[in-house]
């Protein structure tokens, strides 16, 4: 990797209290791999080879249910470590993984994880407190769906989304990747007719701004508001 490659990922959480000789080391065994909107970095049930971490762009994870249900599992933003089935015994990849716009990768060998963990301790350390991170999120998620109005849902699943990838844009903070209103139903566990209501009832308060794939947050505090209302 170029010094201009490696100054992308010094400051990364997953590389925190790892040495500049051992991250050199770790890098040296990564290959940039460029997926381009639309395509796939690995499919479920696929043969986990390698894993992966997200220098730009995001990517869309899918989960199809034994039933043939699409799931919308999370979104990964630029930074994240992901594809480490090696690290949770498996052998297979849980879910699909999509570019949602061009987006790049640093990509190792399954093979290289037991070794490279061992020689450097602070990986394993910070993969699983990430690992950790999404499961907590995963059980939020799990719990919301329990027991939370539709409304609460969707309003949460936007204000997680905005604080993943959120920028400052003309309509408030945009969702800084291509979102339709199908991924939020997925993410959120309704309909697609049950979010497309639901937002457009909120551009009419000026809560929110939707185009083509796109989303603005007009009024993040009345919509965290929403979020939090007690449930009837």
């Amino acid at each position: 990797m170029s010094n201009l490659d490696k100054s992308l990922v010094t400051d990364l959480p997953i590389f925190a209290g790892v040495e500049p000789d051992s991250l050199d080391e770790i890098l040296r065994e990564a290959q940039s791999i460029r997926y381009p909107k639309g395509s796939s970095v690995f499919q479920q049930d696929q043969e986990a080879s390698s894993f992966f971490i997200l220098l730009h762009g995001h990517l869309r994870v899918m989960k199809v249910t034994p039933d043939g249900q699409q799931i919308v599992v999370r979104f990964v933003a630029p930074g994240e470590i992901f594809g480490i089935a090696v690290a949770m015994g498996r052998s297979t990849y849980p879910a699909t993984a999509l570019a949602v716009v061009d987006s790049i990768s640093l990509v190792w060998p399954a093979a290289a994880w037991p070794r490279l963990t061992a020689k450097h301790p602070s990986l394993a350390i910070n993969t699983m407190q990430s690992v950790g991170n999404r499961l907590q999120d995963a059980h939020t998620r799990v719990i919301e769906m329990s027991t939370e109005q539709v409304e609460r849902r969707v309003a949460h699943a936007l204000l997680r989304l905005a604080q993943q990838a959120g920028r400052k844009g003309q309509d408030g903070i945009e969702i800084d990747f291509p979102i339709s209103r199908q991924d939020v139903a997925e993410i959120t566990g309704t309909t697609l007719h049950t979010v497309s209501r639901l937002l457009s009832a909120w551009e009419d308060q000026g809560l929110v701004n939707g185009g083509r794939q796109r989303i603005s947050i007009k009024n993040p505090h009345k919509l965290f508001l929403l979020a939090e209302a007690p449930s009837h």
